[in-house]
C-alpha cells in the first residue's frame, strides 16, 4: 500500500511502508518529505536537555518514543532511558538500533503504562515530544494525573511541540488552506491547545506549567511551543 494512503496520525502501519533506515521519515520528522536537517534536530535536543535540566544521573521516561531516533540523541545527557510507544514496529526499530542495558524500549499504550507501571520511582524526568496533541482531553488529563501521583520522583515533564491555535492562521496560510480541524486528536496535527489551556490542564493534574519558545529559525517555531511541567513549590 502506498504511504500516502495512511492518515498523518497513523504511526503503526505507515512506518512499515518506508525503508528501514529512513528513521526521520518513519516518524514524519520531515519537511516536504525530506528529513529535517541536522541543525534543526540539534535545536530540539538542546531545547529538551535544557528544559528538563537533564543531568548525568537522570533517568528519563520518553512517552511516545517512536523509533527512538530523537530519544537516542539524549543518551549523552542522562544515565538511563526507557521509551514507551504504541507502535510495535517502531519499538522494534528502537530496540534494534538503540537498545542497550541502559536504554530500553517497550510497546505499550502511554496512558495504560503510566497508570500500571510498578517501578515508577526510578524516573526523575519525563519527555513527551510531538505526541500530546494526539491525546484526547480525557487521556491527557489521565496521563498527567498519573504522572503526578504515581511517579513521585519525577520533578519535571517536557511536553514538546504543542500546536498553538492562536498561531493556526500562520500554519494554514503556509499550507494551502488545509483543514482547520483544531480539536480532533485524529486530525493531521491533533488537538491544538493554547498556553492558557495548558496552564489549566497542569493545574488540574497537580503541575505548574512554564513555557519555552524555540529559536526563530526553528522550522516549526511559527506555530508550536513547548511546555515544561513542574511540581508546585
Amino acid at each position: 500500500m502506498n504511504s500516502d494512503q495512511f492518515p498523518k496520525w497513523d504511526y503503526k502501519e505507515y512506518p512499515k511502508t518506508l525503508p528501514p533506515d529512513d528513521l526521520w521519515g518513519q516518524v514524519r520528522r520531515t519537511i516536504y518529505g525530506k528529513p529535517v536537517p541536522e541543525c534543526q534536530i540539534q535545536m530540539m535536543v538542546d531545547a529538551i536537555a535544557s528544559g528538563l535540566e537533564l543531568q548525568c544521573t537522570s533517568v528519563l521516561l520518553d512517552i511516545g518514543c517512536g523509533n527512538a531516533a530523537l530519544t537516542a540523541r539524549l543518551f549523552p545527557y542522562c544515565d538511563q532511558c526507557l521509551g514507551v510507544d504504541f507502535s510495535e514496529y517502531l519499538v522494534s526499530v528502537a530496540n534494534a538500533r538503540f537498545g542497550s542495558p541502559r536504554h530500553t524500549f517497550i510497546c505499550e499504550d502511554a496512558v495504560k503504562y503510566v497508570t500500571q507501571d510498578a517501578d515508577t520511582s526510578r524516573f526523575d524526568k519525563v519527555l513527551c515530544f510531538a505526541v500530546f496533541s494526539y491525546l484526547s482531553d480525557d487521556d491527557a488529563l489521565q496521563l498527567l494525573t498519573s504522572l503526578n501521583r504515581r511517579f513521585g520522583n519525577v520533578r519535571a515533564a517536557y511536553i514538546g511541540n504543542i500546536p498553538d491555535p492562536d498561531c493556526a492562521a500562520a500554519f494554514f496560510n503556509d499550507n494551502g488552506g488545509a483543514s482547520r480541524e483544531l480539536d480532533n486528536p485524529k486530525s493531521q496535527i491533533g488537538i491544538w491547545r493554547t498556553r492558557g489551556q495548558m496552564i489549566a490542564i497542569a493545574e488540574q493534574t497537580g503541575w505548574r506549567a512554564r513555557f519555552q519558545q524555540m529559536p526563530r529559525n526553528f522550522y516549526q517555531a511559527h506555530y508550536r511551543y513547548n511546555a515544561i511541567l513542574e511540581r508546585p513549590v
